[in-house]
């Protein structure tokens, strides 16, 4: 890849990490409840799960779903339920105290990693979107494997890095959290439901 293709792509690649989305809020909200460190299991979770559908997008997938109406329509659903799953989840969750926050109480760095990577696979219209944003910046002359490598090492360094100063900066609403920690669960929820419920629908 020449070096002003990359810069190219970088360019767009951080107007996209920084475009809200499940997984920068999921960030933020693992972020204000667990801390910025072990919000990095549900980043690298996300980061995962964003390089295995940009795979998919590069072998193929990406022609198999456009041909394929019902099997888009049924990853969207599945998709769409997990994040209203999730929204349902952090609704009923209880306030944070910050007296209360020890290790027992956190949830295993396992849990956080899993919910990070779900909530990227569960976004589907992705594989499409890098199957016509991809090829943009690839070379057929040159090796494709090398070329993947670029691009998803870029990716996964940007978002990640967005994603953990999102983190690292929701850790400053903690005291806020003790006052109106319910609401703040409620608001993340329901901005969760609100994406699961549309991304159905999305064309």
């Amino acid at each position: 890849m020449a070096l002003h293709t990359w810069l190219i792509y970088l360019t767009a690649v951080i107007g996209l990490a920084l475009t809200p989305g499940p997984n920068g809020l999921l960030a933020l909200t693992h972020g204000a409840l667990y801390g910025h460190r072990r919000t990095l299991w549900t980043i690298c979770g996300g980061v995962c799960g964003f390089v295995i559908l940009m795979a998919l997008s590069m072998f193929g997938l990406a022609a198999l779903l456009k041909a394929s109406a019902e099997a888009l329509t049924l990853l969207k659903w599945l998709g769409g339920a997990y994040l209203v799953w999730l929204g349902f989840q952090l609704w009923r969750a209880p306030p944070l105290h910050l007296g209360t926050v020890a290790p027992a109480a956190q949830k295993p760095g396992s849990v956080l990693l899993r919910q990070g990577l779900l909530s990227a696979l569960s976004n589907p219209k992705v594989i499409l979107f890098y199957g016509a944003f991809l090829p943009q910046f690839l070379d057929p002359a040159g090796d494709l494997w090398l070329q993947f490598a670029v691009m998803a090492l870029t990716f996964a360094l940007v978002e990640g890095l967005t994603e953990y100063l999102l983190a690292r900066s929701a850790q400053r609403i903690r005291p806020w959290l003790e006052r109106s920690g319910k609401g703040f669960n409620r608001c993340c929820g329901g901005l969760f439901a609100l994406m699961g419920c549309a991304l159905p629908l999305t064309r």
